[in-house]
This record gives structure tokens, C-alpha cells and sequence, in this order.
């Protein structure tokens, strides 16, 4: 018996021996997971979602796009509040930005952030 096939992990039903493992199983998922640094890059794409203010933002920005003074005026907040989190938003390529003369204007970056807002809201309506 390898090293491996000794160790034992602890489940929520009991003790699960590796001997017991599904090898097959487990091979296959180790074919197709990404690299740790994807992983950890997720997890920063995903927390930028636990704030609520930001995602007010991406809301707003799905419905229309804003300028700073239309987003802050539209959720009751201060401007420098709006223009810290459209930056974290930009920085995570979450939303982009054009100029209008002396006004910036913000919008979603892609469909795939107001995928995730309409997939998020499905599935806290079920």
C-alpha cells in the first residue's frame, strides 16, 4: 500500500481511506483544473461581487450608462463614495469608460457581467 493509499481524511460520515478513492475519479478532475494562479484570480474576480454598493454600480450600469454625477445622485451617495468603486470595477476590467468632452461615462465592460448579475438574481429569486 503507497503512502497515499494510508493517509486518511477526515468526512463529515466518518474516516474515508484513500484505498477506498476513486482513482478514475479523480484523475479526470485533475485533467481539467485550472492552474492555482486561475484559482486564485477567480476568487479576486468573485469578491469584487461581495460588495453592495459595487454591485449597485454594475446594476445601474446594466440598465443604462452613467456618468459618476448620474450613478451617485441615482443611489444617494457621494461622488468620491462612486468614484473608489468604479475604479476597483475598472481595475477588474469590470466596467470600461469613454469621454464626452470634460464628462466620463461608464458602462459594463461585456454581456458576461450582466450574465452574471442576471444568473446571481435567478438564483436568490428560486
Amino acid at each position: 500500500m503507497t503512502d497515499r493509499e494510508k493517509v486518511e481524511l477526515e468526512v463529515e460520515e466518518g474516516t474515508c481511506e484513500f484505498m477506498h478513492v476513486h482513482e478514475d475519479i479523480i484523475g479526470q478532475v485533475e485533467k481539467v483544473m485550472p492552474q492555482e494562479q486561475e484559482l486564485v484570480d477567480l476568487s479576486e474576480f468573485f469578491k469584487v461581487f461581495g460588495d453592495s454598493t459595487r454591485i449597485k454600480i454594475l446594476y445601474v450600469l446594466s440598465q443604462s450608462e452613467m456618468c459618476v454625477c448620474d450613478i451617485a445622485t441615482l443611489l444617494q451617495m457621494g461622488q468620491s463614495a462612486i468614484s473608489h468603486q468604479l475604479r476597483i470595477l475598472k481595475q477588474m476590467r469590470l466596467v470600461k469608460f469613454r469621454r464626452d468632452g470634460k464628462t466620463v461615462f461608464y458602462s459594463l465592460s461585456d454581456d458576461h457581467i450582466q450574465t452574471i448579475l442576471a444568473q446571481g438574481m435567478e438564483h436568490i429569486n428560486e
